[in-house]
């Protein structure tokens, strides 16, 4: 399905000279979803001639429906622009077919799931890091203000990753005022309390419905 597109629809239509670049930046972006990227990283990693060239190949697989970018949260819009992105799926499916790894990675098939649903749902979102490197993976944006702040992580169960996790809420939260935080798990389902906020635990088919 993706030779497909690749190839009958965006090299035709763009009258791409180099079909091989455009297959190597699909397959390494597909093999990297729910990864940060930028456009000098993939210039140098897959040997492309310019940085100008990688950014009109990668707006040709987002407007041929392969790959979406995500953009991170900052105050000020020359750092947001400068950042790197986050690159996902719009078919969660093909993810499997291009990682490496041979038991599916769940982690990242829910935040790619996660993000598809936002982008269906027509919301505004980002990702968010803070300068201390706390990530949150969606920060959903409305006007000038965010309004909620999703973590995605399969397994709460081990505690150092619990803990990281929650207190990249907590950060989002002293940033920017956000209230409504939402961890989306796999089952589990609980309040709970982190430092001086309240955080719902909510399982990913739940949030779905």
């Amino acid at each position: 399905m993706i030779d497909s597109v690749l190839f009958k629809d965006i090299v035709r239509r763009y009258n791409l000279r180099f079909a091989r670049k455009l297959s190597d930046l699909s397959l390494y972006l597909l093999s990297n979803a729910s990864g940060r990227f930028s456009f000098t990283k993939l210039k140098n990693v897959l040997s492309f001639r310019s940085v100008h060239t990688v950014e009109n190949y990668v707006k040709y697989l987002e407007e041929g429906l392969v790959i979406f970018c995500l953009k991170r949260f900052a105050p000020k819009l020359k750092e947001s622009l400068k950042s790197p992105q986050k690159v996902y799926a719009y078919d969660t499916g093909v993810i499997t077919t291009f990682k490496s790894r041979l038991e599916p990675d769940y982690g990242i098939l829910m935040e790619n799931l996660v993000a598809t649903e936002l982008l269906r749902r027509r919301k505004e979102f980002f990702y968010f890091q803070s300068k201390d490197g706390k990530e949150v993976d969606f920060l959903v944006k409305e006007d000038l203000v965010a309004l909620q702040a999703i973590q995605v992580c399969h397994n709460l169960s081990d505690q150092a990753t619990r803990k990281r996790e929650l207190s990249a809420l907590w950060k989002a939260h002293k940033e920017f005022g956000v209230s409504d935080l939402l961890f989306l798990s796999w089952d589990e389902e609980k309040e709970t309390r982190y430092k001086d906020v309240n955080i719902l635990i909510y399982p990913l088919w739940k949030w779905l419905f």
